[in-house]
């Protein structure tokens, strides 16, 4: 099988980007889960962890067009530390034809250029615009998207999200 066919990416740095599997659903969460306490310790907690693992398994996973994980390069390991061996550092995915619907780093995973090959993914997978949407507060975020040449196109009050948290609609336009 190629490397197209098989979803896996070669290991850059330690780290290896390939498609999401059911089975990749305890760490996506956790990971999720941990990113937004970290990133964004002003959000309320709307759902429990078991219910956010339910929506992982039985929404995201299944139904986005695609999601990418980051692991750390080489066999599965037993503590799920960082730099070990197959620790899923990351994930990414993509709805419908052109929306990044989530992109989330372990807080221990940080300015290694994670984010920047998920995103280089989700790119890739696309034929044209990506458009994504952040939380206003999300100033960590609304930089790492900005310096990969997205600009915000529409804020909104809050009223669209769950969280009732104001966030921007970003977009970027590949160059022609």
């Amino acid at each position: 099988m190629t490397e197209h066919e098989t979803g896996r990416r070669p290991a850059h740095d330690g780290v290896r980007l390939r498609l999401a599997t059911a089975a990749d659903a305890e760490a996506v969460t956790r990971v999720f889960l941990d990113s937004r306490a970290a990133a964004m310790p002003y959000l309320p907690r709307i759902h429990s962890d078991a219910d956010t693992l339910a929506w992982i398994t039985h929404v995201v996973l299944p139904t986005s067009t695609a999601v990418w994980v980051a692991e750390a390069a080489g066999e599965a390991g037993e503590s799920g530390e960082a730099g070990e061996s197959g620790a899923l550092l990351g994930f990414a995915a993509l709805a419908g034809r052109d929306e990044l619907d989530h992109l989330y780093l372990r807080p221990d995973a940080l300015r290694r250029g994670i984010g920047s090959r998920l995103l280089a993914e989700v790119r890739g997978a696309v034929d044209g615009p990506v458009h994504l949407y952040v939380f206003q507060r999300n100033a960590a975020a609304r930089a790492f998207y900005e310096r990969h040449g997205f600009r915000a196109v529409a804020f909104d009050d809050g009223g669209r999200n769950e969280e009732n948290e104001p966030d921007v609609l970003y977009r970027w336009t590949p160059r022609r």
